[in-house]
């Protein structure tokens, strides 16, 4: 039997990975965050609040918050949750000090823009060849898990003893883990949802209906269950958690950067200046061309992806890619 893995490092302290110590404390853990800005390591450990990510959060005194990177690897398990364009780089700059066989548990969603890979892929590229990389997803709103209130995701890892030893030690009763085995769909899922997101947030800004976003958030879904296929995870992943429960959040609530972003753009705003404004990353702007590039890869149909490419990073006209979508060619609905 797999020992308890008590010491979890935290790399990075915006609003999840701040909730995840949290969390983590619940459980009864003792947890190091990492992170990248000095004001927030000084708030944390002598205010008990992150006020740059989650201002007015009562946190936990014993998390320890440190501007060491490598401290966060004197631990059982190590939660990388940065940025996933960032992912690259922070791991090869961990991967000389990572300790022999301790598991990395990827938090961020999305695909890397410059190869077209999944973040578990990234995380195996640079990482050393013995870390067991886990993927944690499902619908999280950072705001909520902070505080305690009752959350389900999903940890995906091809080893089911590390994976379940994962769930013991992140687990508590209002925050539930279920053990899966599909990485490529859970973090497909996690991914595309943002995309999807931004979609629907278009669709509520540009007042087209309750009607049309049930509509373009289950053929988005029919998208996201193709590309996972194709990349050789499994369809009922997406019926799950990280695949149909993080795309229904994630694509319903202001909460959600993507779905406000989108939101914000079908009301008329530009991208510029909404992202201007904004401190938090917002994934799905980086996604839409990353999954594009592997759907085309892949030989994949993802229309509404691309349409939500062509208006972030390539100036098409809203109203015209609203038009374009909706004089598809009709077509079987179980065609996926």
């Amino acid at each position: 039997m797999m020992e308890a893995m008590q010491r979890i490092g935290v790399i990075g302290a915006g609003a999840w990975g701040t909730a995840l110590a949290q969390t983590l404390r619940r459980a009864g853990r003792d947890v190091i965050l990492w992170a990248r800005e000095p004001e927030v390591v000084d708030a944390i450990n002598h205010r008990n609040e992150n006020t740059d990510f989650l201002p007015g959060v009562a946190l936990d005194s014993a998390i320890h918050a440190t501007e060491e990177i490598t401290d966060a690897l004197a631990a059982d398990a190590v939660l990388l949750v940065v940025p996933a364009q960032h992912m690259r780089s922070v791991c090869a700059a961990l991967a000389p000090r990572w300790p022999t066989g301790v598991p990395a548990v990827v938090c961020a969603k999305g695909i890397e823009q410059t190869s077209a890979s999944l973040m578990h892929e990234t995380v195996e590229d640079v990482l050393p060849a013995d870390v067991p990389v886990a993927v944690l997803s499902g619908p999280t709103f950072a705001a909520e898990v902070v505080r305690g209130l009752p959350t389900a995701v999903t940890l995906a890892m091809d080893d089911a003893h590390v994976g379940r030893a994962l769930v013991d030690a992140i687990g508590t009763p209002t925050f539930r883990p279920y053990y899966a085995p599909d990485r490529i769909g859970a973090e497909i899922g996690g991914a595309v949802k943002n995309v999807m997101a931004i979609a629907a947030g278009i669709v509520d800004g540009r007042k087209l209906g309750d009607n049309a976003r049930a509509a373009l958030l289950t053929r988005g879904l029919a998208e996201i269950t193709r590309l996972a296929v194709a990349k050789g995870g499994r369809a009922e992943t997406l019926m799950g958690l990280s695949g149909l429960g993080d795309l229904v959040l994630t694509a319903s609530s202001l909460q959600s950067r993507n779905y406000s972003l989108g939101h914000a753009l079908g009301e008329g705003k530009t991208l510029e200046a909404v992202m201007g404004g904004r401190k938090a990353v917002t994934e799905g702007v980086y996604t839409a061309s990353a999954v594009v590039a592997l759907a085309k890869d892949l030989s994949v149909d993802m229309p509404i992806c691309a349409a939500v490419d062509g208006v972030l990073n390539h100036q098409a006209d809203l109203d015209e890619t609203i038009r374009g979508l909706l004089n598809r060619p009709f077509k079987a609905e179980h065609s996926i």
